[in-house]
């Protein structure tokens, strides 16, 4: 893992030791449990694709470590995750992605409440998920998908949080950086596998860290392309290729109106 990520999933074993004093594991376990209806994630993706339109999950995203701020000023969820399912009324958002961390993405569990209450699109939280904790506290919270990244996880807890996270209605996209990450995530049940284009060591960002991966992955599983996506080349390139689902989040918040600037890049 890069020195930033090793940094983050140290802060988050931290938080959720915290989190579990003030709430024990079985009791957001019953809440979770409780939670029993999840819009479909997959469906919504696999739904778009079906149309021969590009499955977009839209993100919603205040801060990174790398960027600094990128939404400066009000930061409305509501009001960003409305955009995003209302596009320019043609092109519009699969589903939405909303960062929750607080320390290094100025993220917050609200924001996820507030975007999933304010439309029908399905939510994944977008997180880095080192304890079993944080799986049901995810459904607790409402979230129709989870995010698992095979650099912070070891194959046991790969196969153990997915099968919490399925178990509880949730669907699991599992991000990936190489082909050996690839082969591992491949062992999992879930069909939703993210191919971040972003090198955890240089942090630098090609798409063909995309178009790389293609030609490994099954058929059947379907590939998420992160990070990097800014044109209507990149957009045209990778379509190409074949890459049908997308998750975008930087350029559009940096637009007055994210959802105008979807439609704008997949168009």
């Amino acid at each position: 893992m890069s020195d930033i990520l090793n940094q983050i999933v140290a802060v988050k074993h931290e938080e959720v030791a915290a989190a579990r004093k003030r709430l024990p594991l079985e009791a957001v376990r019953r809440d979770a449990e409780s939670r029993v209806l999840t819009r479909d994630f997959e469906g919504a993706l696999r739904a778009k694709v079906a149309q021969g339109q590009a499955a977009v999950i839209a993100e919603i995203k205040k801060a990174s470590p790398s960027k600094g701020v990128i939404r400066p000023g009000e930061f409305v969820p509501a009001d960003l995750a409305q955009s995003y399912a209302e596009g320019d009324g043609r092109v519009s958002a699969a589903c939405l992605s909303v960062l929750t961390d607080r320390q290094f993405f100025q993220g917050s569990i609200d924001y996820l409440k507030q975007a999933r209450a304010s439309c029908g699109l399905p939510v994944l939280r977008k997180d880095f998920m080192v304890d079993a904790w944080q799986i049901y506290e995810s459904r607790a919270v409402g979230a129709d998908c989870v995010l698992l990244i095979a650099a912070c996880l070891d194959d046991a807890q790969l196969k153990d949080f997915e099968a919490i996270a399925l178990g509880l209605g949730m669907a699991v996209l599992v991000e990936v950086h190489d082909a050996a990450e690839l082969e591992r995530a491949l062992k999992l049940r879930t069909p939703l596998i993210g191919v971040n284009n972003r090198n955890l060591r240089n942090f630098e960002v090609s798409i063909q860290t995309t178009l790389d991966l293609k030609a490994r992955l099954p058929e059947g599983r379907l590939l998420v392309t992160e990070s990097g996506i800014a044109t209507r080349e990149d957009v045209q390139t990778l379509r190409e290729a074949g890459v049908q689902a997308f998750l975008v989040g930087e350029s559009f918040m940096r637009a007055d109106e994210p959802g105008e600037a979807l439609a704008r890049l997949f168009a």
